[in-house]
């Protein structure tokens, strides 16, 4: 199965009890259709409280059957907690975006966005150079202003 198909066949359920498990993930949205892969991620630093991170996903083996599960099981209630169900979304990469160890601007997504082509920058360099060799003259832009009060209309 092709990683696009895959994504469309897969839920996300958040709000999840720390009580909830794979299995009863598995219990809960089987009704749908056939399921593939249930996968509850782990806390980043492990502890007995937390085991998970609130949230789940579900894959089936059609998208169809992820399309009813979400229509069906979005805003239900599982141990006591309202859960959102919606379609899965891909991974971001751990280096793009806010909160990668990569300044934003060295990130290709910023450049391919941002980036300035050598011969627009050199020509940009050129013309603020140009500009700097003409001495500015103070007084320009205050013309009109030797006079006071209103003007005429």
């Amino acid at each position: 199965m092709s990683e696009a198909s895959r994504l469309k066949a897969t839920v996300y359920v958040g709000g999840l009890d720390t009580a909830v498990t794979s299995q009863i993930l598995h219990a809960a949205f089987v009704p749908f259709g056939e399921i593939v892969e249930v996968n509850l991620p782990k806390p980043e630093l492990p502890s007995n409280k937390d085991p998970h991170r609130g949230f789940g996903y579900v894959e089936f083996e059609h998208a169809a059957d992820a399309k009813e599960a979400i229509d069906n099981m979005d805003q239900s209630e599982l141990f006591g907690r309202v859960i959102k169900v919606a379609a899965a979304k891909p991974q971001k990469d751990a280096n793009e975006g806010l909160g990668s160890k990569t300044a934003v601007w060295e990130q290709e997504s910023y450049l391919a966005k941002y980036a300035v082509s050598e011969e627009d920058r050199l020509a940009a360099e050129a013309q603020n150079n140009a500009a700097d060799d003409t001495p500015m003259d103070p007084m320009q832009g205050l013309e009109g202003l030797d006079e006071a009060g209103p003007k005429p209309a």
